[in-house]
């Protein structure tokens, strides 16, 4: 009896020393911030990674959090029978469509393939098909997508800039499909997002969008793939500057991350531009809102205000344009 209670003590000892032991090396692991490394490079666990370093949610100096994706200016959803659901003008029902809708764009793009070049033809062909088409209003790069979206198209060196991309679900496969800016080409790729993806977008029923080259619109050659919506009648839009140019100062200056380099400001010429001058840029506010940023130093822009790639610069203007 007296031989079974010393190996019961033993195991008990040898079960607490290993408690102990991986105890130790996830408070060694905190501590030297390789533990936080894990945790960010895994799949969901960035927001407990942030936590278990103690963040308090702040960006680090320098950097602007990715906090919005750019929105589409139009969003076409085509169903079984061809029939098509657009949203462009209405903000409110487009954001909506986009907020069910860009999980989709996500998974099409993490589990997309090599895109391969096609021609224009092909490209209004698969717009016939069951899928989603996103149309953005300014250029992006895949990589912005990447960033916003949280997906990448893997096994490809090809960081395209596009306006237009198209999720197509087929019977046997899915394909996206997106139109360089700069060239003008076409391209596809096979992706792996389920083809029940496309009952989430049954919820949309037709409201008779077309593209304008589906029309006898006069100029659609110049814009073929615009959405028209017949039967809108649209209010006038009207933009004014809002907060004075000291603020508008301040808050560029803020959210590039610059406010303990600016050493001067000062206004010039007739138009009264602020103009603030620092070590290695100026910032100028114009009396229409409009806020120019410009490297002074001569060194590449790929990585720009303190530090800043191409992504954080566009949030840093959001940030700019919500404040």
């Amino acid at each position: 009896m007296i031989s079974n209670i010393n190996k019961r003590v033993v195991e008990w000892a040898k079960t607490a020393l290993i408690a102990v032991l991986a105890v130790s090396a996830l408070l060694l692991a905190w501590q030297t911030g390789i533990l936080n490394e894990i945790l960010s490079s895994m799949p969901f666990t960035g927001s407990v990674a942030g936590l278990w370093g103690g963040a308090s949610g702040a960006a680090e100096p320098g950097v602007a959090p990715i906090k919005e994706a750019a929105r589409p200016l139009s969003i076409v959803i085509t169903g079984e029978g061809g029939g098509r659901f657009g949203a462009r003008f209405d903000a409110d029902e487009r954001n909506a469509v986009y907020e069910r809708t860009s999980s989709i764009l996500g998974e099409a793009l993490g589990s997309a393939a090599e895109p391969f070049e096609i021609s224009e033809s092909e490209w209004r062909g698969a717009l016939n098909g069951v899928g989603l088409f996103y149309e953005y209003a300014t250029p992006v790069r895949l990589s912005m997508l990447d960033a916003w979206l949280g997906a990448r198209m893997p096994d490809t060196e090809h960081d395209a800039v596009l306006r237009r991309v198209f999720v197509a679900f087929g019977e046997e496969r899915s394909r996206l499909y997106y139109q360089e800016q700069g060239s003008g080409s076409f391209f596809c790729a096979y992706t792996a997002s389920a083809a029940g993806k496309a009952q989430e977008l049954e919820m949309y029923s037709a409201n008779g969008a077309v593209f304008a080259f589906e029309t006898d619109v006069r100029g659609a050659e110049n814009a073929p793939y615009m959405l028209i919506l017949p039967g809108r009648v649209f209010p006038e839009a009207r933009a004014a500057t809002v907060g004075n140019a000291e603020e508008l100062l301040e808050l560029a200056l803020s959210a590039l991350g610059l406010s303990d380099e600016a050493n001067t400001s000062y206004y010039y010429g007739a138009e009264s531009v602020l103009v603030c001058v620092g070590a290695q840029f100026n910032v100028r506010v114009y009396g229409d809102g409009r806020v120019l940023y410009r490297r002074t130093d001569g060194t590449a822009t790929e990585e720009g205000a303190a530090g800043l790639g191409e992504v954080e610069l566009i949030e840093a203007a959001r940030a700019i344009a919500a404040g």
